[in-house]
């Protein structure tokens, strides 16, 4: 990457103090760290995230899956994914909307990615036996999908609408998409992504954020950041704040352990910051609730653990799922590689 020196006067002039308000994904690093954490939640070393034995195979599955996303980021052409038209930013930038739309036409070279992520899928079901069966068996379905099928489903993947989807597909053809997704976006700049009118909603893409992470280092230090569960980018949200409805009055934090709520306090909410002990493995992963709108989103804490990675942890974390709902608290939004089937009763489980 070339770099632009900056000349005698600039320097002084940069805003040192600026929180980053929008933070790109980093395709080339993000899939390969996250294939890395999941199989570290697997292996139960993650203190704080503690991973229920029938998880454990799923995790392991999905760190083959990010590790087949590295691959094919690895090997896509320049230039592959075409970049943002610049009309559409102009208008984006004017009316306040998502340059990326997920809602928007998605370039043919998607369904490219999507192959080849099954054939680098293909190769790990050959070299490792203890996930070719079932592996196999969904690569093959996956292949058997005529294109009117793939965009069904892609679309219903972006709709987060569950009830039209095969849990199983589902997770492989999002994987697909968030390559496609965090390309585009890795190649804007942060300062022409405009602020939109609600910033429950990714500004690049206009999806649902996944969770929260507490960033650390730099102007980001001890900043709320959601992070898009497609297009990976992450943006910032003050902390003691609902994600969901933008209300602040009455938030809590619940821990795997309850006596770990965390009360609001105004004068934090107020700088943006709150105290913490670093490296608590209960303050990992925890989740916001919101009195006023009834749902959460996890919170997961670089400041306690400097490998947290969102869309794993929060993955991994389904034991602080069901102590929440259990509480009478609903998520507000999925994560793109899990699907919940329905059983008979009409409640969701596992697929």
């Amino acid at each position: 990457m070339v770099q632009r020196i900056l000349q005698p006067g600039e320097i002084e002039g940069l805003d040192h103090n600026a929180i980053p308000r929008l933070l790109l994904p980093q395709p080339d690093s993000l899939f390969k760290a996250r294939a890395l954490r999941l199989r570290e939640l697997a292996k139960g070393n993650i203190k704080g995230i503690p991973v229920d034995a029938g998880m454990q195979g799923y995790l392991v599955l999905m760190a083959a899956l990010a590790d087949a996303q590295a691959a094919v980021v690895g090997k896509l052409a320049p230039g592959a994914v075409p970049a943002a038209d610049p009309d559409a930013l102009r208008r984006a930038m004017q009316h306040r909307m998502p340059v990326l739309p997920v809602n928007g036409a998605r370039p043919p070279v998607w369904r490219d990615i999507f192959a080849n992520l099954l054939d680098e899928l293909a190769a790990t079901a050959a070299s490792q036996p203890a996930l070719s069966g079932g592996l196999t068996q969904v690569l093959a379905q996956l292949r058997a999908l005529d294109a009117s099928a793939l965009d069904a489903c892609a679309d219903a993947v972006l709709d987060e609408n569950g009830d039209n989807l095969n849990p199983m597909h589902a997770p492989f053809v999002a994987a697909a998409l968030q390559i496609l997704w965090s390309v585009s976006a890795s190649e804007l700049r942060a300062a022409r992504v405009p602020d939109l009118e609600t910033g429950t909603l990714c500004p690049v893409c206009g999806s649902h954020p996944v969770a929260s992470v507490i960033r650390i280092g730099g102007q980001s230090q001890g900043y709320r950041y959601l992070h898009c569960g497609i297009c990976e980018s992450e943006w910032h949200m003050v902390r003691v704040k609902c994600s969901t409805c933008e209300q602040n009055g009455k938030i809590a934090y619940q821990g795997l352990d309850a006596a770990d709520a965390a009360p609001f306090d105004p004068v934090a909410a107020k700088d943006d910051k709150l105290p913490n002990k670093a490296n608590d493995p209960k303050k990992v992963a925890r989740a916001e609730t919101c009195d006023d709108c009834h749902t959460y989103r996890k919170v997961f804490n670089q400041e306690h653990d400097y490998n947290v990675e969102p869309l794993a942890d929060d993955l991994a974390s389904l034991m602080l799922d069901l102590l929440v709902g259990e509480a009478g608290y609903q998520r507000a939004s999925g994560n793109p590689l899990l699907w919940l089937g329905k059983n008979d009763s009409g409640e969701g489980q596992p697929a």
